[in-house]
């Protein structure tokens, strides 16, 4: 379509402690609009391919664009390019593959509902994921039948004013269907983050890869 995804995530090295970065001049994106969607809420450990930032075909492979965040004085920069040698394939892992089958797994199809909804302070918000998948990765169980290690579902928050409780946090999906609750300290927008793994991605620890695991978002009005 005449446009490229360029991907994000962070490391947050303070491994005790979140942080509440708003967008601005501690948490921004240059050249250009400072507001690329990146997250305003940062949680402890590694998170990788948490965003992307879509840019013309004709960005170029020298041209950079440049994340700042900024934290106690200190700022850390993550520059993106569309160098080819940084190229990766976001839809499929080659790991585990072969000449006759180079993809050997896919990420999750999931979609999240509703997408977008309002409710008063101190009342909960009730969000449904649901989600397929190819069945990779198998996992050996008893007796050396293998069967899909299965789908689960990690929820954060990823922008607003206030503190996030999710019940349940993080939980396996049943026949591809998951509902959780979000409840919010104070009122304003905020921005749910989904993570759907299959087993193999981000949130099963296996941080060397770019697969396999899919992202939704839901934004929640709070009154």
């Amino acid at each position: 379509d005449g446009t490229y995804n360029m991907w994000f995530g962070y490391m947050n090295r303070n491994f005790e402690e979140t942080l509440d970065i708003p967008v601005g001049a501690d948490n921004k994106f240059e050249p250009g609009q400072p507001d690329r969607g990146q997250p305003t809420f940062f949680d402890t450990r590694r998170h990788k391919d948490i965003f992307r930032v879509v840019v013309p075909k004709d960005f170029g492979e020298n041209t950079k664009l440049n994340w700042t965040l900024t934290v106690r004085g200190k700022s850390e920069v993550v520059t993106g390019t569309l160098n080819r040698v940084w190229q990766i394939d976001r839809r499929r892992t080659t790991r585990g593959g072969n000449s006759e089958q180079v993809n050997s797994n896919t990420p999750p199809d999931v979609k999240a509902t509703p997408e977008t909804q309002s409710v008063a302070s101190n009342t909960a918000a009730t969000i449904n994921v649901s989600a397929t998948d190819d069945g990779v990765p198998l996992r050996r169980g008893r007796g050396g039948d293998e069967g899909p290690v299965g789908m689960t579902v990690e929820w954060a928050k990823y922008r607003g004013p206030g503190a996030v409780t999710m019940t349940p946090a993080k939980q396996n999906l049943n026949k591809g269907q998951a509902a959780v609750k979000a409840n919010f300290s104070a009122p304003g927008e905020y921005i749910l983050l989904a993570v759907v793994d299959d087993g193999s991605g981000e949130s099963a620890g296996n941080f060397g890869y770019h697969c396999c695991w899919t992202n939704v978002q839901v934004k929640v009005t709070v009154k």
